[in-house]
């Protein structure tokens, strides 16, 4: 959602670039940069009034004077501010000392409340918690039944004995439930509340009452992070009706400028504490104002990225396959599947690729980037024997035209997946001498990234490197590409050198993000293995 500014704010950036000194005439330009993209983002008038203040002053203070690079120093001071404005730091939720924890929904009616409801239980079951629903919306049509049904998905019990539509006192309702949850054991209750599409008193003296009845531990405001500017005056009215402690912000996979985000946190003073992503249970995550601070900027999320690797991908089979690898033997098909199960369960590959550091010049290669290529290439691996899959030499071409069949595909596809293969093998060979899995960046981390044909020889580049030595092994002059396209790039890049016109790497506009030390990072040059999922990419 943050797409513009963060072009924005990384056009503004490459102009500070290579600036040995900073006038006051540079830094007020870019302040008035960052200005517009950020009104242009709906954020809050008073909001960018005194977040542009506080960087003038410290951009002209010697902070930045002083430094080295002063337009790699103004960058990190936008970072800092950019935390700041969104909470500065991760506010985790405050458990009660005796179960059950209660946490309170409010909001407005279409903020996405009921979802929300249902994934805040499911991420709760993910960290160990037992939680319970109640269906405290009893105005809203058919809300009691949308709850269940959410309930029904994350997995959790719902607590709704009455039918809503207009019947039932919702206050009693939040108040029975406290007890029902002792006694089936439900560590955490999620009151879900109704809404109105406007404030009323009505609304916020039902939602008082709520609150007064159950005295609960977390008071969550859901706000839906399209609404731009609105977003202010909605979470001042409740603050002062129902008094939250913390944010939650519904539809941020949407298209809108992200003024909600930047805005409330710092109007508010409250902390926001969750995000919700996307469609699926899953996607829903705990905010955390420097990884989001760093996403607006470019910079990437691989702190997510690595934590959503962990939490999918079988710790037992991970360190299997890195023994295997150790000893010198080849990773194979059943290997290969492996880690492909696990990407799959971390969700949108979209979502994944655009976590990496320099990606929003890629955006719309991302766009055009078609989800269902990791299906059909598992599709063709499960159409393989056992023996095939431990040891591929033995695909011969009656075998592929047999797979291709089963797979539902044609045999040059089989080839293509083949060929990604034998890459993925090569990096794994690589991985005694480099001392780590492909991706990993050496020594660990981020298990199964590796795994993916490609996956390698994104921002870590060990597939790159491994490419350039293999090059040079057969005799290529210069390490010089067999593709002609390649070539000529190479050509001109030496001679943009020698005339001094060298060419921002990727992901420096900030001045401090290198993708990879030894080649620029170019989707054209991916490793066979993203080749047919991305235009332009070698297949």
């Amino acid at each position: 959602m943050f797409n513009s500014l963060s072009d924005r704010l990384t056009a503004t950036f490459k102009n500070l670039r290579g600036k040995g000194r900073l006038s006051e005439a540079d830094v007020d330009g870019t302040i008035r940069e960052i200005r517009r993209a950020l009104l242009d983002a709906d954020v809050a008038l008073p909001v960018v009034r005194a977040f542009t203040g506080r960087i003038r002053e410290r951009a002209l203070s010697e902070e930045v004077s002083g430094a080295l690079n002063p337009g790699q120093q103004v960058v990190k001071v936008v970072n800092d501010e950019l935390v700041g404005i969104l909470g500065g730091e991760t506010r985790r939720l405050n458990y009660a000392k005796r179960p059950p924890t209660v946490i309170m929904l409010a909001g407005l009616q279409g903020a996405g409340k009921t979802t929300l409801a249902g994934k805040l239980a499911y991420w709760l079951k993910s960290e160990g918690h037992r939680p319970m629903l109640v269906a405290a919306d009893l105005q809203r049509p058919n809300a009691v039944n949308q709850l269940e049904i959410v309930g029904e998905r994350a997995g959790a019990f719902v607590y709704a004995p009455e039918p809503g539509n207009g019947t039932g006192d919702p206050v009693q309702v939040a108040t029975d439930s406290i007890e029902v949850a002792k006694s089936k054991l439900h560590d955490v209750v999620i009151v879900d509340t109704a809404g109105r599409l406007g404030i009323d008193e009505e609304l916020m003296q039902q939602a008082a009452d709520i609150r007064s009845a159950v005295n609960p531990d977390e008071v969550l405001f859901v706000i839906d992070a399209m609404i731009g500017q609105d977003a202010v005056k909605t979470a001042e009215a409740f603050l002062e009706g129902v008094d939250f402690t913390g944010v939650v912000l519904s539809k941020l996979d949407g298209d809108s400028r992200g003024g909600a985000a930047l805005s409330v946190a710092e109007v508010t003073g409250k902390p926001i504490m969750f995000a919700s992503t996307g469609e699926s249970m899953k996607e829903f995550e705990q905010f955390h104002p420097d990884r989001m601070a760093d996403r607006i900027l470019d910079m990437g999320d691989i702190m997510t990225l690595i934590e959503q690797a962990e939490k999918n991908f079988d710790e037992k089979e991970t360190a299997k396959l890195q023994k295997k690898v150790e000893a010198g033997e080849d990773f194979d098909l059943n290997d290969f599947l492996t880690q492909m199960s696990g990407l799959k369960k971390m969700g949108s590959m979209k979502k994944m690729l655009g976590m990496m550091p320099g990606m929003s010049q890629y955006k719309d290669q991302l766009e055009n980037f078609d989800e269902r290529e990791v299906d059909r290439v598992e599709a063709i691996v499960r159409s393989m024997t056992p023996a095939e899959r431990t040891n591929p030499k033995i695909l011969n071409g009656s075998r592929r035209s047999r797979i291709a069949k089963g797979a539902g595909t044609t045999v040059n596809a089989v080839n293509q997946l083949m060929e990604r293969f034998t890459q993925a093998q090569k990096m794994m060979r690589g991985m005694t001498r480099g001392g780590g899995m492909p991706g990993m960046g050496g020594g660990g981390g981020m298990p199964g990234m590796g795994g993916m044909p490609g996956m390698g020889g994104m921002p870590a580049g060990g597939a790159n490197r491994k490419k350039k030595a293999v090059g040079k092994k057969k005799g290529r002059k210069g390490g010089q590409s067999g593709n002609p396209a390649k070539r000529a790039q190479q050509a001109q890049a030496l001679e943009d050198k020698k005339s001094g016109k060298t060419k921002d790497p990727v992901g420096s506009a900030f001045g401090g993000v290198d993708l990879d030390g030894d080649e620029e990072f170019d989707m054209k040059n991916l490793p066979k293995g993203f080749g047919g999922m991305f235009p332009g990419g070698k297949s």
